[in-house]
């Protein structure tokens, strides 16, 4: 992978080698860890160990984006992070905390209580203003690959030819967010999103094609479906499939790993890096 640097609101995280970024779902109905990190208690012991465990970068989100999912009012989506970060910055002031959103209102509250980086898993498709708010608080954002909108997003997989397909998509997107001032844009490539489970294989084995963009790479495959559906298991069951899809994904330039599980995350970056020496 290539060496990078992101500028979090005045804070320089350099990239010269794999990151891991540990997801916080404040939701009850995500599809792997829904409803276990509501209390203040869980919520803090989750980062604290996540942390420990060599996470460089906490997601947070409430808004779940599993098929099916009951949309969320901005209201609510609002009250379920708003308190959470806040007290999360307070507690450990100096982790790089991420943004789960496809809001730009939303983006803006939570930049104000500790927020750096802003992931749209719309890829600034869903709300444009999402590109003002990421360049007026100097945040990084991280553009994810998908087709349809919040409702079709799991349906939509007709492409042309995929590789091209999503190289043209990310084009136009991260030429949006120059335009805007933004100076540091992360890629994902959407993984589980607007994807079959060939079309995500072919993409995992194929995503090195995306380092011509010049932007660091996210990998988001933690227990995704793809991973269980194809072995016949469980979210639960998926921890191994993850670890390896994970490294297959660190072998082909993703720059930063995006996990439920941080610890076997760390693990395959330390073995990856040894090969690398």
């Amino acid at each position: 992978m290539k060496n990078f640097t992101l500028n979090c609101k005045g804070k320089l995280l350099a990239v010269d080698t794999p990151i891991v970024m540990g997801i916080l779902n404040l939701t009850d109905d995500s599809f792997y860890d829904g409803g276990k990190y509501i209390s203040e208690a869980a919520v803090l012991a989750r980062v604290e160990q996540m942390l420990a465990d060599g996470a460089t970068i906490i997601d947070i989100g409430g808004m779940s984006t599993r098929p099916h999912a009951a949309a969320v009012s901005e209201e609510e989506e609002l009250k379920r992070v708003l308190g959470p970060i806040g007290m999360i910055h307070k507690h450990f002031p100096d982790a790089i905390l991420s943004i789960d959103t496809v809001r730009s209102s939303v983006a803006e509250a939570v930049i104000l209580q500790g927020v750096s980086i802003v992931n749209d898993i719309s890829g600034g498709t869903e709300d444009e203003q999402i590109f003002r708010v990421a360049a007026k608080y100097n945040c990084p954002l991280i553009l994810m690959h998908r087709q349809g909108n919040l409702q079709t997003m799991h349906q939509e997989i007709s492409y042309t030819h995929l590789l091209t397909d999503i190289l043209d998509y990310f084009t136009r997107q991260i030429g949006k967010a120059t335009e805007a001032g933004i100076k540091d844009v992360i890629v994902d490539v959407g993984f589980g999103f607007s994807k079959t489970i060939d079309q995500n294989y072919s993409l995992l084995k194929n995503i090195s094609v995306f380092e011509q963009l010049n932007r660091p790479l996210l990998a988001g495959l933690s227990r995704k479906s793809m991973l269980y559906k194809l072995l016949n298991t469980t979210a639960e069951n998926a921890l191994n499939a993850t670890t390896i899809v994970n490294t297959i994904a660190l072998q082909n330039g993703s720059a930063i790993l995006r996990v439920h599980d941080v610890k076997e995350a760390m693990e395959c970056i330390k073995i990856y890096n040894q090969l690398n020496k």
